[in-house]
């Protein structure tokens, strides 16, 4: 296992290019109750260069999230009885991958039970590579051989918790005792039993945000305890998706998105100070870390 310090190039831009040429992702997200998951990611994919980003959301929050959204175009989809994607979606979301590059799962999508049968399905059918999170995570929870199915690379983001039900722990407390080793055995487990070039990337999440895959390992070392609060793993999905959609490959757009995030919270944590910090800040810091990380290169 190589532990990785040099970090990504972002490709520049080109002037003969258009929104097309940015990426073109897909967010699956939110639920009654956690409609901002679904504008944190969105948001903050768009704020990390994607040129298009469409949110797929259940039909009746439609019109919540127009609100919310100006630069996001959102995508109602069906629902069931409580207002969380159907399993009457299937073939729709699929059609709709179609026309995207890359596809974020899971943030505040709900843990419903017809809901999480649709995303352990999207899981094993969706020919895009994905990041998941939150309650697609929570879905794979007690069904990770769903991986051993996939399609396109995949990049899981779990915090500690979400890793202990992943990697049959008891507890984010075993987690945090064996952080590098839980992830990249983890990593190599499912690794083996992918065919083809297909490839996992873990990215556990906490105070040295560890990125792995089979071969490497990163461990960021930006970011501050005012990152604790909710809605800062919703940004970081966003981040890493955008950069996907943009042409880093899974391990790079990983470990950049993190290091990125991490820059973003220092950045606010500067403005706002660690103690009054909300999730929103880092989104509206992402500028002056992209800045920032471009002087660092030069």
């Amino acid at each position: 296992m190589v532990q990785v310090k040099k970090l990504p190039e972002l490709t520049p831009r080109k002037k003969n290019t258009h929104k097309g040429s940015y990426g073109r992702v897909l967010v699956l997200a939110g639920s009654p109750g956690m409609t901002g998951a679904a504008y944190l990611c969105s948001k903050a994919a768009l704020r990390s260069g994607s040129g298009i980003v469409t949110l797929g959301i259940p039909e009746s929050l439609n019109p919540v999230m127009e609100t919310k959204l100006t630069c996001v175009m959102t995508y109602p989809l069906p629902e069931t009885e409580a207002s969380t994607l159907s399993n009457n979606g299937r073939k729709e979301i699929l059609k709709l991958c179609e026309s995207h590059d890359v596809v974020a799962l899971g943030p505040g999508l709900s843990q419903h039970p017809e809901t999480r049968g649709l995303i352990l399905w999207l899981i094993k059918n969706m020919d895009r590579t994905m990041v998941i999170d939150a309650d697609g995570l929570n879905a794979l929870a007690n069904n990770v051989d769903v991986l051993h199915k996939i399609k396109q690379n995949v990049v899981l983001t779990p915090h500690p918790g979400e890793m202990s039900r992943l990697a049959g722990l008891c507890s984010a407390k075993d987690v945090q005792k064996e952080r590098l080793n839980t992830a990249t055995q983890f990593v190599q487990s499912i690794q083996k039993k992918l065919k083809g070039e297909k490839k996992l990337v873990l990215v556990l999440k906490g105070d040295k945000t560890i990125v792995a895959d089979y071969k490497k390992v990163y461990v960021n070392r930006t970011g501050n305890t005012g990152m604790a609060t909710a809605g800062v793993g919703d940004v970081l999905t966003g981040i890493i998706v955008s950069l996907i959609g943009q042409g880093l490959g899974v391990f790079d757009a990983s470990q950049l998105g993190v290091y990125i995030h991490g820059l973003a919270g220092d950045i606010a944590a500067k403005k706002k100070g660690e103690l009054s910090m909300i999730a929103s800040d880092i989104i509206d810091c992402l500028p002056d870390a992209f800045i920032k990380y471009k002087k660092e290169k030069k």
